[in-house]
């Protein structure tokens, strides 16, 4: 387990690491950056710089951290990916099932192949799935993530890059949106996220704003209209 700063989750477990683009939202890839210098670290589990690699040693981890946590699960990868296996993804649900004291979030760009294997899961109560969309040509991954059999569905709309109008959260449980941040970073715009937490709010779905993000996340902060919006699934009480 490794605590994180990700605004919205308290713990990463990374069993698989590297990935490949896929999307827009992909082009900037803070994992990638991350993997890259953790090679030149020394770090074993990234030997191979950014590529997919499954780490059988790292599996049954979370069984040994008996304090609860909210688990962000491949944090440096996509469990999803073409290159992982389904027996090593039926591993990774067997285990978070074993952590039932621990919540688990997954989010995925590879919403095609999460409603393919959907049958053959079995869905945990402790499992949070989401899915990744960054601006309307993406959206088809929410009605993917809607046809699931997942408990709690939920949406990171980052990094965010252009409006999303209109959406059909039936069945959402939980939104984030924040910026894009760090070197090249692209603009978010202030009517893009009121509009989604106006949709939240007509909804009636917990949102979470992370953050503005550019080139200093820090100093452009997590405020809009004046507050810190850090709303959880009412269900996230550990």
């Amino acid at each position: 387990m490794k605590k994180t700063k990700i605004e919205w989750t308290e713990s990463t477990w990374n069993p698989i690491t590297g990935c490949t683009k896929i999307s827009p939202g992909c082009q900037n890839c803070y994992a990638e950056r991350m993997a890259i210098r953790l090679k030149a670290m020394g770090v074993a589990n990234y030997k191979n710089g950014f590529q997919v690699c499954c780490h059988e040693h790292e599996i049954i981890k979370p069984l040994s951290w008996k304090t609860p946590q909210i688990i962000f699960v491949n944090s440096m990868s996509d469990i999803f990916h073409k290159n992982v296996p389904f027996d090593f993804i039926q591993k990774i649900f067997e285990v978070m099932k074993q952590a039932n004291w621990h919540i688990f979030q997954i989010l995925t760009k590879r919403s095609d192949r999460l409603l393919q294997l959907d049958h053959k899961i079995n869905w945990p109560s402790n499992v949070w799935m989401g899915v990744s969309v960054e601006n309307q040509g993406w959206i088809k991954r929410i009605e993917h993530l809607q046809k699931t059999q997942a408990e709690i569905k939920f949406l990171s709309l980052e990094p965010l890059l252009g409006p999303l109008p209109d959406l059909n959260l039936h069945g959402i449980d939980w939104i984030i949106v924040g910026g894009e941040s760090g070197p090249k970073s692209r603009p978010i715009k202030k009517e893009w996220v009121l509009d989604i937490m106006s949709q939240c709010q007509t909804a009636n779905i917990p949102f979470f704003f992370k953050q503005w993000g550019g080139t200093n996340k820090k100093k452009a902060g997590r405020v809009l209209e004046g507050k810190i919006w850090d709303q959880l699934p009412r269900i996230a009480i550990l």
